[in-house]
């Protein structure tokens, strides 16, 4: 029990060692300069049991935060979009169990359905804030390390959704005269929705400073914009709020009860004909394109490579954004491209109804974004349930 409890925790506070550099990128023959093609991993296109998929990722912080993977079963997908902040400790831990979690639970309950979803953020967040506890005397800092989540499953014709944070699902769906119509899937927690920040302010009556604007955005406590997330331990629990040597993360007043969550806005949906596919992004994708922008570049280009023309198209509106150009971009190392853009994770997940019940043979994978290598995916553990 020790040493397994040992293994994790430093898998926790040294997840640089959990995943390889990206490098795959090498290949590029569309300009990009070396510095740009060290920072993006992707996967051009690839087969699920209903159709294709698309994956990308580029860094913008000096060490990645956000975290991502698609699972392939014989008649299944699923995918999740981690997107850290303070750290990638949170949404590692995320991407390494949350799906073990789902496969459990489904395997317990004999089905996927929304208390699926359920069940698996829940656990995965028990299971980071055990982290938090039994490490916090070491590493103070690993209190406000957290992760948005956003998963999607896609069983047995249907498509369910969770989302913690503001990572965003949307799904492209045909309409009159062949137009693609996007229409959002998840729902968005962050305090710069006034929506939201009705619901925080009803939630917690006799706090004044319950949501602040500050640094030009709205921010639970002036501190943090997402109002769930896994992890954030010190906005959650009294006894990880820290002290002044932490002057970014301090707390005026202790906290008496949560400010922050980790309850997900969950749905279903059985997919339709006309139902094209699903965009799986991070919120720096979203910061950038507007759901009906995204969906129409996905529905007017080739599937091969379509993740990674959203993000460049993502990149070359940051750069006019920030009166420079493209290439000037492209030069801009880690660390300081967090000034222009976020990292981003793009999947697209594109279904095809004539393959919906014929169960053709794919590989069952496991992939993970930024990762050198793909493993088998554990949708075996629920096979009897297809």
């Amino acid at each position: 029990m020790f040493s397994w409890l040992a293994s994790l925790v430093s898998s926790c506070l040294s997840p640089m060692r959990r995943y390889a550099r990206m490098g795959n990128d090498d290949t590029s023959d569309d300009g990009s300069s070396t510095a740009e093609r060290s920072l993006f991993w992707r996967r051009d296109l690839g087969k699920h049991s209903w159709g294709e998929f698309s994956f990308a990722v580029i860094q913008a912080n000096e060490v990645i935060e956000d975290h991502s993977q698609v699972e392939i079963g014989s008649d299944a997908i699923f995918v999740g979009v981690y997107d850290g902040h303070g750290g990638p400790e949170a949404s590692v831990f995320v991407r390494d169990h949350l799906f073990q979690h789902l496969m459990s639970i489904a395997k317990d309950n004999g089905t996927i359905s929304e208390e699926t979803l359920r069940g698996a953020v829940s656990a995965s967040e028990d299971g980071f804030m055990t982290v938090v506890r039994r490490s916090f005397r070491i590493k103070k800092v690993i209190a406000t390390v957290g992760s948005c989540c956003l998963i999607g499953v896609i069983w047995k014709g249907t498509l369910y959704i969770a989302n913690v944070g503001d990572s965003r699902a949307v799904i492209g769906s045909i309409g009159g005269s062949n137009r693609i119509i996007a229409e959002q899937l998840s729902r968005e927690h962050n305090a710069n929705i006034e929506e939201i920040r009705e619901e925080l302010r009803a939630l917690h009556p006799d706090d004044p400073d319950i949501v602040v604007k500050s640094r030009g955005a709205w921010r639970v406590k002036g501190i943090i914009q997402v109002t769930r997330s896994i992890g954030d331990a010190y906005l959650k629990r009294p006894q990880f709020a820290l002290d002044s040597s932490f002057p970014r993360f301090h707390l005026t007043k202790n906290i008496t009860k949560a400010v922050l969550t980790a309850e997900p806005s969950v749905m279903s949906r059985n997919l339709q004909p006309r139902d094209r596919f699903i965009i799986f992004a991070s919120d720096g994708l979203w910061e950038l394109l507007t759901n009906q922008e995204a969906a129409d570049i996905v529905h007017n280009n080739p599937r091969n490579g379509i993740a990674r023309r959203l993000l460049k198209t993502a990149l070359r509106k940051a750069a006019r954004r920030a009166n420079m150009t493209y290439k000037q971009l492209q030069k801009v190392e880690k660390g300081k491209r967090r000034d222009y853009h976020d990292d981003i994770t793009v999947i697209v997940v594109f279904i095809d109804h004539g393959l919906l019940g014929k169960k053709p043979k794919v590989p069952e994978l496991s992939i993970k974004g930024f990762m050198a290598s793909d493993g088998q995916s554990n949708f075996k553990q629920i096979q009897e349930l297809m």
